[in-house]
């Protein structure tokens, strides 16, 4: 059953990047590999607590278009995660209802990584509760160039008109249609950067950086990150109206 914690302004859309899974396994002794399995069952149970919370989207960045860049080794132990982490993640949306959905450029991923991501969002089109969205070969760039070269396509074809593209309409070319943006990003592991990640979507995004590594931060964090946007005042470019004294 779903704990709302009334006494604060639950964001209804939060974004995640999950770093400092490397650094957490070098801190203990372990290679790299250990950090990025451990935080993928830290992913689970931040889902059920940001559920619990009364969130209702949640977005993690769990491989970027630069990750392939990284030591070969490495991407192939994170394609074996992913490929395991499908199976998983099957389970658990049965298990809590959640729906999920995979954003960022498919194509680049092995055949059966693509009929496992396609499983998973066939399974789960129809749940009703978190909305789990996994940024998979995601670049914020890449997107909108993808996006851009839809709408171009459709431009040619006669199916739209230049006059009729706008914001509404250009957002429905990207990975996050019919989505709302983030209310919220939490960053682990000290930087701040957002790392090509929903550039688009977080024109105004309130944003939360942790020293605490991936594989580290609990339900307990997640309140303190919220609790924190809590605290911010939300404007939109606007300014609001003074109360009198």
């Amino acid at each position: 059953m779903r704990e709302e914690k009334s006494f604060m302004n639950v964001p209804q859309h939060v974004a995640i990047i999950l770093d400092g899974n490397g650094r957490w396994a070098k801190s203990k002794g372990m290679p790299r590999n250990y950090g990025h399995a451990q935080g993928s069952k830290n992913v689970e149970r931040i889902c059920e607590e940001a559920y619990r919370m009364g969130i209702k989207y949640l977005t993690v960045y769990a491989f970027s278009t630069e990750n392939w860049n990284r030591p070969q080794d490495e991407v192939d132990a994170l394609m074996k995660l992913l490929r395991n982490y499908m199976k998983t993640c099957l389970k658990t949306a049965a298990k809590n209802d959640m729906k999920i959905r995979v954003i960022g450029d498919l194509s680049r991923l092995d055949d059966d990584i693509r009929g496992r991501i396609a499983e998973l969002v066939e399974a789960t089109k129809n749940n009703k509760g978190l909305n789990f969205q996994i940024a998979i070969n995601y670049g914020s760039r890449d997107e909108m160039v993808r996006a851009v070269r839809r709408l171009a396509e459709d431009c040619a074809s006669g199916r739209i008109k230049a006059d009729d593209i706008d914001e509404t309409l250009f957002e429905h070319y990207l990975d996050t249609h019919d989505i709302p943006d983030p209310d919220l990003l939490i960053r682990t592991s000290g930087e701040q950067r957002l790392s090509n990640y929903l550039l688009w979507q977080m024109a105004y995004t309130e944003f939360y950086f942790t020293e605490i590594l991936w594989p580290d931060f609990t339900k307990e964090e997640l309140v303190k990150a919220v609790a924190q946007y809590n605290a911010r005042d939300r404007r939109y470019g606007g300014v609001k109206e003074e109360q009198d004294v």
